[in-house]
């Protein structure tokens, strides 16, 4: 038997936090981890062989997702609305300049096409490896990779007038 509790513990935050970033709507991502943590509930079992539950879980919550925007009227609209609303991920911080950069991040981030966002995310937040990105994604280990990589160029782009100003004395 699993200790679903100590698994909400250990993983919840950062599988809210995964949702969060693909789903772009705090509404969607709380329906999402709602789904995925019901099911886990009903059915304990689903992680008699899991190796690595965070692994697991955010190929569910990933999985949940896409199973929420196919239900939706069209994968076109929810995309777009994705892309448009945008939420804040981190806290408040309390210096202004702190606070100005993570705004750009978030804008930055919601810039980035979903599909480079979700790999970023995974990369820089969850530390995962190219092979268990692909594996959670279904793709293969270059593609990736290279996601990652225009996205991060993006970024870097995105960001690099912020930057500039930092560095002008």
């Amino acid at each position: 038997m699993h200790d679903l509790e100590q698994i909400l513990e250990d993983h919840g935050d950062a599988v809210f936090s995964f949702l969060l970033q693909i789903s772009r709507s705090e509404a969607d991502a709380r329906d999402v981890f709602q789904d995925l943590w019901r099911r886990l509930l009903e059915n304990p079992r689903m992680l008699d062989e899991v190796q690595d539950p965070r692994g697991f879980l955010l190929h569910h919550a990933r999985n949940r997702f896409i199973d929420l925007t196919r239900r939706r009227d069209s994968r076109e609209r929810a995309h777009h609305r994705a892309l448009a609303e945008v939420v804040g991920l981190f806290e408040e911080a309390a210096n202004p300049d702190e606070a100005a950069f993570r705004q750009a991040l978030d804008s930055a981030l919601g810039q980035l096409p979903n599909d480079q966002r979700i790999v970023v995310h995974l990369k820089l937040w969850e530390g995962l490896t190219f092979e268990a990105i692909a594996r959670l994604l279904d793709l293969p280990p270059n593609t990736a990779a290279s996601r990652y990589r225009y996205g991060v160029d993006k970024l870097r782009t995105l960001l690099r007038p912020l930057y500039d100003e930092i560095r002008t004395p």
